[in-house]
């Protein structure tokens, strides 16, 4: 397969990309075991360990404004959000989980940089640790083949 066909077929090609991942650390148990997951995924598709960044951020509203910074940096082809989000008894469940996902989705296109939205909305801690695994694994999946994608479409 040529470089100016990695993205086409959806390849998971991880060998020179740069990826950054932002977790929050509210609910840190279940996003460290999130972003353990998502490390060893991207070393697992060849991204060099030298390549990935890892920052934290309090909690799930401040992930956009750390990848902003991040994509205004222009130094990764990818990045990740890595977030828990857990319903509680009052509406600040609802602005959380909104306001987040909109702030990343924004950040993503506005920048034009493919970022793998690994933050789990969910309604106890149980479904958290049942999803946290696979969530972590495909976000580096997610974040591997949009940059792909992305070299390819430009």
């Amino acid at each position: 397969m040529q470089d100016a066909d990695r993205g086409t077929s959806g390849e998971l090609i991880g060998e020179g990309l740069r990826v950054a991942i932002v977790r929050a650390r509210f609910n840190d148990a279940i996003t460290q075991r999130m972003a353990e997951a998502c490390l060893a995924e991207l070393v697992r598709l060849d991204v060099a360990a030298a390549d990935i960044r890892h920052v934290t951020v309090p909690g799930a509203l401040e992930i956009p404004l750390a990848l902003k910074a991040l994509a205004d940096a222009e130094e990764h082809d990818a990045l990740v959000a890595i977030g828990c989000v857990i319903r509680g008894e009052t509406y600040h469940f609802e602005l959380v989980a909104n306001e987040s996902g909109a702030g990343i989705s924004r950040v993503a296109l506005d920048h034009g940089i493919p970022i793998a939205n690994a933050v789990l909305t969910v309604e106890n801690e149980a479904q958290a640790w049942a999803r946290a695994e696979d969530k972590g694994r495909d976000a580096a999946r997610v974040a591997v083949e949009m940059a792909n994608l992305l070299e390819d479409l430009s």
